[in-house]
């Protein structure tokens, strides 16, 4: 058998992707409370986020959102991290400015610890990529078009991007 470098390199970055959720999924959380969603974009699938950022990019009149599109459509896979939105039942926190969860839910408000939880997940997955010598960069944008496409779910209030990429040169950073 024979597997010529594209299609190593393809399926080289899909175990990536895959050993990436696995990464944040045992990543650390706060109080062991689990709330991390993961999925896999590759293909149409892809394109299609990448669109959205496109189209985010002129709604919102953040032109970042399309340069990281292109980003988007130039990677193999792209996987995608976020948190279901709830709180951890803890009494006198108060990290996230209300006195309690109980506040917290009744303001719909965003327990910091969801946040900490993800950027912790996704910190794990990025390191397993650069582990693999997979290029990759989290991207804030492709969670926000995620969201909006409801690509993890309706539960998911937060969401980060990581694009992946195996070229001779990464296409994620040096970009205009």
């Amino acid at each position: 058998m024979i597997e010529h470098a594209n299609e190593a390199e393809h399926n080289a970055v899909l175990e990536t992707a895959r050993l990436m959720c696995a990464a944040a999924r045992t990543a650390p959380k706060t109080k062991g409370t689990d709330h991390i969603v993961t999925c896999i974009l590759t293909g149409a699938d892809k394109d299609a986020l990448a669109g959205k950022m496109e189209a985010l990019a002129g709604e919102r009149n953040h032109p970042s959102f399309a340069r990281d599109a292109q980003n988007v459509r130039d990677a193999a896979a792209l996987v995608l991290l976020g948190t279901k939105l709830g709180v951890r039942g803890l009494q006198d926190c108060g990290f996230c400015g209300f006195s309690d969860c109980a506040a917290l839910a009744r303001a719909g408000g965003r327990c910091a610890y969801d946040s900490m939880d993800l950027g912790i997940a996704a910190g794990s997955a990025a390191a397993l990529a650069a582990d693999c010598r997979i290029d990759s960069r989290i991207m804030f944008s492709v969670g926000s078009a995620a969201l909006e496409l409801g690509a993890l779910g309706e539960d998911v209030g937060q969401a980060l991007g990581i694009p992946l990429s195996v070229t001779g040169k990464s296409p994620f950073f040096d970009r205009k």
